[in-house]
């Protein structure tokens, strides 16, 4: 074990605070000497055991401990390497481990910056300082070694400077011509080879004296009122003064460890992690932000102090931050987003309601007769249901309107669905007035049923249709249902008063697509009959007629009348 190592080992605990500052994020360059320490006070004294301190890398999310090597060399609080490589960049972290118990130390992320072949620095591995002119001032070369007998040379702008060999370099009386880019490079043997450790500062000289800032975070210790699985964002800002420094840093840390980086995927983050560091100026003022989000706040998360430090060279300020628990008047996010996509549904689900209702207003109401056994009928002194006119010319015969009229609807409407029709040529006996047959009648029914179609134009037959209109339109008493039996062109044959009619109450045969019990024809009907609770008979779907009965042919005596009804 080579006298560096023993020489680490026993510097003193305050020695040792000097030489591992707690800094998150550290830049080395390639090829040269560099190692991570953490402070002896920061070891976990009062176990009584025996424990171990291992050193791990992390790389592409996997953790794997490192083993020594003849290049990376641990040593109890520190971790060497002879020399650094562009593959060394990546995040470490040191445990205390005594089989039982496990704990992490500290963490950092190192980047090596690959060195300019061109040039003695790296532009970004490298610290600004401004002074004034007519003032005396020292450069001091960072300590990453503490032999005495390791040689140090200091270049300016890359050569060689007056052969100064010391650890400071001092001005008694700086000069705007003392202004440029000094590096200090030490020179440490190491197994019979030499490495190099490099140290580049800025130095800007300035005739007239800046104002004199002092480095400090915004705002001062605070506590901040949340509740239990709110999110929280921590903000912490420093301000730099009238230049920036390339060697602030601002960095989180909570319950003794470094919080973990935030992604570009929310999703994917731990629960409490922090985001890069972003660097603004306002004006001429210089300054650095560092926020740590918290994606919801635990009951333990309130007993812990978030700890914001602002480092650069050798002052270092805190900034501490407490969660408690306080009375949150705000509507909680859930039962606002909930209130929201309530109040942009309700309209939509109002108006779908509504259309509903509209398209199936007849199977609605239908539906609602059903179980409600509704009965417009009980009291109104009323004998029968409808009255069915079926009006035609008795020499252009239509078996198949005959057959709609005489057979096809009475058997629906009485068999199926209890209602009770008046037919003239079944119901009426033969040889009595036929006009007032046909007045008393439809003064006895609720509704007149008026099926047509272009065969029965007559005079007489116009006539008796006229009358039942006047009862339904003039008198009010009676409500008519007009059956389109075959679609009708010209309505000009039709009397005027039948245009009155809203045409929500003319309903149209459609032939075989209407003979099923439950097609719409028949449901459209049925809603404007009057409601009657009925037993419905409505299994089979079509209907099975004997249409070629001669037995219940019914009576066509009369032709003369040019009216069948």
């Amino acid at each position: 074990m080579n006298l560096m190592v023993f020489l680490l080992i026993f510097i003193t605990e305050t020695a040792t605070e000097k030489l591992c500052p707690l800094r998150a994020s550290i830049d080395v360059l390639e090829g040269e000497y560099f190692y991570l320490c953490f402070p002896e006070s920061k070891l976990q004294h009062s176990w009584k055991e025996e424990y171990t301190i291992n050193w791990y890398k992390e790389s592409a999310g996997m953790q794997k401990r490192i083993k020594e090597t003849h290049r990376i060399v641990s040593q109890m609080n520190f971790l060497e390497f002879w020399p650094a490589e562009l593959d060394d960049s990546g995040n470490y972290f040191v445990t205390q481990s005594s089989g039982k118990r496990n704990f992490t130390i500290q963490k950092w992320t190192l980047n090596v910056l690959e060195r300019n072949q061109s040039s003695c620095f790296n532009q970004n591995h490298l610290t600004t300082e401004i002074q004034n002119a007519e003032t005396g001032h020292s450069l001091k070369c960072n300590d990453l070694s503490v032999n005495e007998n390791d040689s140090i040379t200091w270049y300016k702008d890359c050569k060689n400077y007056e052969n100064e060999t010391g650890r400071e370099l001092d001005f008694k009386t700086l000069s705007v011509q003392h202004s440029g880019i000094y590096t200090c490079k030490i020179s440490i043997s190491h197994d019979g080879k030499i490495y190099h450790s490099t140290n580049t500062i800025r130095l800007v000289v300035e005739e007239d004296a800046p104002e004199t800032v002092t480095l400090e975070i915004v705002g001062r210790n605070e506590e901040i009122q949340t509740e239990i699985g709110k999110e929280e964002t921590l903000n912490c800002t420093g301000f730099l003064g009238y230049h920036i420094q390339e060697d602030a840093n601002l960095y989180w840390w909570f319950n003794d460890t470094f919080p973990k980086k935030c992604s570009d995927i929310p999703e994917a983050d731990p629960p409490i992690c922090e985001e890069d560091l972003k660097k603004s100026h306002l004006g001429n003022k210089f300054y650095i932000t560092r926020l740590l989000r918290i994606k919801k706040v635990r009951e333990e998360d309130l007993h812990h102090n978030f700890t914001c430090t602002l480092q650069a060279d050798e002052i270092m300020q805190i900034k501490v931050v407490k969660l408690k628990k306080g009375n949150i008047r705000d509507l909680p996010m859930h039962v606002f987003t909930t209130g929201m996509i309530l109040a942009v549904l309700f309209p939509c689900v109002a108006m779908a309601v509504v259309v509903v209702c509209v398209m199936f207003r007849v199977d609605l109401v239908l539906f609602y007769r059903n179980i409600s056994q509704r009965d417009d009928t009980a009291g109104d002194g009323k004998e029968y249901d409808a009255f069915v006119s079926y009006l035609k010319d008795c020499v252009s015969t239509s078996k198949e309107e005959r057959e709609f009229a005489l057979r096809i609807l009475p058997t629906i409407l009485e068999e199926n669905f209890g209602y009770k029709l008046c037919i003239f040529e079944r119901d009426v006996s033969p040889g009595g007035a036929v006009v007032d047959d046909i007045h008393s009648f439809i003064d006895k029914s609720r509704r007149l049923i008026i099926i047509l179609s272009q065969n029965y134009i007559s005079d007489r037959a116009i006539y008796e249709l006229e009358s039942g209109l006047h009862k339904a339109l003039v008198e009010r008493k009676t409500k008519i249902i007009l059956i389109e039996y075959m679609p009708i062109r010209d309505y000009n044959f039709l009397p005027e008063s039948l245009s009155l009619l809203p045409s929500k109450r003319v309903v149209k045969w459609k032939k075989d697509k209407s003979l099923p019990v439950n097609s719409r024809f028949w449901k459209n009907l049925r809603y404007l009959m009057p409601a009657k609770p009925t037993k419905s008979n409505t299994k089979g779907h079509c209907l099975n007629l004997d249409l070629g009965s001669e037995g219940t042919r019914p009576w066509t005596g009369g032709c003369d009348f040019n009216t069948v009804i």
